[in-house]
């Protein structure tokens, strides 16, 4: 079984990962967060409220990397891309959950999976990855008569809109009517707008509390309307997933990989 690390321990997925690691009896065996923090030294189970697991929280450092086969990270986009020229130095295996990215920081994303093997995912629940091909489903049947529109919300905390996951859904069901995201997408609408073109792709952002994020692809018709919702109750959720994609990185290839290919599911169109 492959080794495990954890990038930035002391967030909110880090101790989720933390805790479902030690839940599963996987073997977890670094767990860092940057220098400085207030947190070094501390057992990373303690930190994450589920009790001892034996691995004290380090700075994050090529030492450290060398002690896990495979990483997971679910920090921000500047300090992920730190972490990746860390694994490619190192040759370990990285899990992506790090979204809002820009076209440069996922293209040295897809330069380091030319060295070592990668998952990256916007999402890396199974349910949400299930979502995705229920959405170009239903985007192929009523995607040429339906307004189609994507709502998402998040807590309070989240630093990017709209969420990772809700352009996901937006680009797959785009590719599957030929459409351009870019060229469609509608990210706000205010005063006197005119009628809504049915081309477009709109999303909605609510921000508030603590909502661990819910998505729903909604397909509105004349006469009726389709609406494919998921909600995530816990953290647990998505740790579990990348969890899944750590293990089940161990012997590949170098490449870029999709949560579909972890699960299974057929790659999207």
């Amino acid at each position: 079984m492959s080794t495990i690390g954890i990038f930035g321990a002391n967030g909110r997925m880090g101790r989720a990962l933390v805790s479902v690691a030690k839940e599963q009896q996987l073997s977890l065996t670094a767990a860092t967060v940057r220098s400085g923090s207030a947190v070094l030294g501390l057992d990373a189970g303690e930190l994450s409220g589920c009790g001892a697991v034996g691995v004290p929280i380090e700075a994050t450092s090529a030492n450290a990397v060398a002690k896990a086969d495979v990483w997971i990270d679910f920090t921000m986009p500047e300090p992920m891309l730190a972490h990746l020229q860390l694994a490619v130095a190192a040759g370990k295996a990285m899990v992506i959950g790090v979204t809002g990215l820009t076209d440069q920081q996922y293209a040295q994303i897809q330069q380091a999976s030319q060295h070592i093997a990668i998952v990256w995912a916007p999402n890396m629940s199974v349910g949400v990855n299930l979502m995705l091909h229920l959405a170009q489903t239903a985007a192929k049947v009523m995607g040429n008569t339906a307004d189609i529109e994507i709502i998402e919300a998040h807590h309070r905390f989240k630093k990017d809109s709209p969420s990772g996951t809700a352009m996901a859904i937006g680009a797959s069901i785009a590719r599957s009517l030929d459409r351009d995201l870019a060229e469609v997408a509608v990210y706000g609408r205010e005063g006197m707008i005119g009628e809504r073109s049915q081309q477009t792709i709109g999303f909605a952002t609510v921000r508030g509390g603590d909502i661990i994020g819910d998505h729903t692809a909604l397909f509105a018709d004349i006469g009726e309307r389709l609406e494919i919702s998921h909600k995530a109750s816990s953290r647990n959720t998505f740790a579990q997933g990348a969890l899944r994609a750590a293990l089940w990185l161990q012997n590949k290839q170098p490449g870029l990989y999709t949560m579909q290919q972890v699960l299974g599911l057929p790659q999207l169109d």
